[in-house]
């Protein structure tokens, strides 16, 4: 077996999740968490030769020079970053995991842009075939029924653990998805989790025509209700909101943080607006019954149920049909279009995706039973008063809503050409491939090389999150600049195709054991802050503000069901870009904003397909070479 090959059989069990059952034992949860390794801290003196690496591809000669003289002054024997380094070890041997509850603060919880576009990833999921209400209520009811059957797999610990290239993973999200809610707070957001603790929730939000309705799904006994019963209490739901809601109340969480902190103080001075906010925050998740998308073609068709999922299509559309700060929100529109958002604090895509090919399974299965009919309680209507003042704040949400929606430009592709198969075949990871075609669409739209982010999972260590995978990379460079260039025979760029895959592997390989740099640059950054040491200058240098301007943001999250997640560019000049690679087709959502006049999703989906059929091309021309 040639070396290129070993890399290829260890490439293969990363990305695919291999759940093994175990059965119930008690605080088995704990026993498997405590069993996982610590989050290492990385040498000091590696990652900054790394970041020096990463640098080269994105920035000039003389920039680079510059950052050479500051690298090396922070990495003197007794200077800062030893200072630092040795901080940031201390810590790590006093937590859990040294870089979660900063981690949970700088990216998520402090961050004051909306969640909406800019930070909560939506879900597009296959299209159901129904036509009405009836199959639309029908279609939840059996959705709700999945994720009370995959609740219980959570309640008793016997989810199944999920390995990753023969190593356990931490399945700590899992007990944060379901029954949490962010709250909004003036500086900094907190978290409430109403999963643990002697009053578990028993209700979920149902939201229709923009009125909030808790449904109990559990019956005396403690058994969840039935698809039968779910039906008849969305029925009831369904008939006592005929009318759309005149205040859209939900349209609060889709403000700037800041805004809605304030609007939220607000709300909840009063006695029934707090008692409602606090029913939809314990549920244990929402479901959002949407008016109709509006009819469209075939071929934006998704691409509109992208823009639905991310932030409902505005005030005039399904925005008001939602609480943004809710974890999970299971989208259901009347003409079949289905899917989630999810707000990112608590977890990543993968836990979210389980969760989701777990239920799309369960809607496939037949009824078993029907349900003996006893009479049901009606669902409760949430009451809210409106004074001149949450009045004033609802109306200023739908202006800036409404600019924030027709700023977003998304594209859902489907590159029907090959999926993964193909990269498989000629021993290429599949993930690979896709980045490398990422860096050549850009390239040849650009002209240069841009500084890349792709998400890698921390999960093989305790309450571990993801690092950064940089994929814009030396050798990703020497590719694309050798693609179209007429001086290289197709044998030379096919060797450098096949490096620069191999790259991309192995910084990988490094990311999720921990080795990676961004999150340990982060780290040490944050350990200034602490020590309250002036900022070194190091972080203070527009090589560091460039590298961590990702025009790329991108993510592969790989689902069993037809589906792909989407999410916002995390800069004004950037594109977002999720893809699910399925054994013949790739699922990829593009996204980018209208207010920059250099990007453009349908042109970067136009570029992204030649790209992946140019590489194709390349290697088919080629014999396999032994490199």
């Amino acid at each position: 077996m040639d070396s290129e090959q070993k890399q290829a059989e260890k490439a293969r069990p990363y990305g695919l999740l291999k759940p093994t059952a175990l059965g119930k034992i008690p605080g088995r949860f704990l026993l498997h968490q405590e069993a996982l390794p610590h989050l290492p801290v990385p040498p000091l003196q590696q990652t900054l030769d790394r970041y020096l690496l990463t640098l080269q591809p994105i920035i000039s000669e003389e920039e680079l020079n510059h950052t050479q003289e500051l690298v090396a002054e922070f990495r003197k024997p007794g200077g800062v970053g030893e200072r630092l380094q040795k901080g940031l070890e201390r810590r790590a041997k006093k937590t859990e995991n040294w870089l979660s509850d900063w981690w949970l603060k700088t990216a998520y919880l402090e961050y004051r842009l909306p969640v909406v576009v800019h930070s909560s990833p939506g879900v597009v999921l296959p299209k159901q075939d129904f036509q009405d209400r009836q199959g639309q209520l029908r279609f939840a009811a059996k959705l709700i029924e999945g994720i009370l059957d995959f609740k219980t797999m959570i309640d008793n610990e016997t989810l199944p653990v999920e390995y990753m290239g023969g190593k356990p993973l931490c399945m700590n999200q899992y007990f944060q998805i379901l029954s949490s809610c962010r709250i909004p707070g003036p500086k900094r957001d907190s978290i409430v989790n109403y999963a643990k603790g002697k009053k578990q929730s028993r209700h979920i939000t149902v939201v229709h025509n923009f009125q909030f309705f808790e449904l109990d799904v559990y019956n005396s006994d403690g058994s969840p209700l039935t698809t039968d019963q779910i039906f008849i209490q969305l029925e009831k739901i369904w008939n006592t909101s005929l009318q759309t809601n005149k205040e859209p109340i939900g349209i609060l969480t889709t403000n700037h943080r800041n805004s809605w902190a304030k609007a939220y103080n607000n709300l909840l001075k009063d006695k029934t607006n707090k008692e409602s906010v606090r029913t939809i925050e314990k549920s244990i998740c929402t479901v959002c019954l949407d008016a109709p998308m509006p009819r469209v073609s075939e071929d934006i068709y998704k691409s509109r149920v992208a823009a639905q999922m991310l932030h409902g299509g505005g005030s005039r559309w399904n925005s008001g049909n939602r609480w943004f700060d809710k974890t999970l929100q299971f989208i259901i529109a009347e003409d079949g279009s289905c899917g989630l958002v999810y707000e990112h604090a608590p977890s990543e895509g993968p836990p979210i995706v389980a969760l989701l090919d777990h239920i799309v399974e369960y809607t496939k299965k037949p009824e078993l039973i029907r349900s003996p009919m006893i009479p049901l309680p009606m669902p409760k209507k949430l009451r809210f008063n409106i004074t001149p003042e949450i009045k004033n704040d609802i109306e200023k949400a739908k202006q800036n809503l409404n600019i924030m929606v027709e700023d977003l430009d998304i594209k859902v592709m489907v590159f029907h050409q090959f999926g993964k198969a193909f990269p498989k075949s000629e021993k290429i990871s599949p993930d690979a491939f896709i980045q490398l075609a990422l860096q050549l669409a850009y390239y040849r739209m650009y002209g240069h090389a841009c500084p890349t982010y792709e998400s890698a999972s921390l999960r093989m260590f305790r309450l571990g999150r993801t690092d950064t995978i940089r994929s814009a990379s030396i050798e990703s460079l020497k590719f694309v600049q050798s693609m179209d260039s007429p001086d290289k025979s197709d044998q030379e760029k096919t060797d450098l195709l096949r490096r620069a895959t191999q790259a991309h592997r192995e910084y990988t390989d490094m990311a999720i054991r921990g080795n990676a740099i961004d999150r340990h640059l982060l780290g040490l950054k944050l350990q200034a802050i602490e020590d309250l040491v002036s900022m070194p200058e190091l972080f203070m240098d527009t090589a560091y503000a460039v590298a961590m301007h990702f025009n790329l943001s991108t993510s592969q999250v790989p689902a069993k069901t037809d589906c792909v997640m989407c999410f916002g560019p995390v800069v004004p000049d950037g594109y977002g870009i999720c893809y699910n690679p399925m054994d013949e087709h790739i699922n990829f959502a593009i996204s980018a904003f209208n207010s920059c006049a250099d990007t453009n999703a349908d042109r970067m989906a136009h570029y992204l397909e030649k790209a992946l059929l140019d590489m194709r091309s390349l290697l088919q021309s080629t014999p396999k070479s032994k490199l």
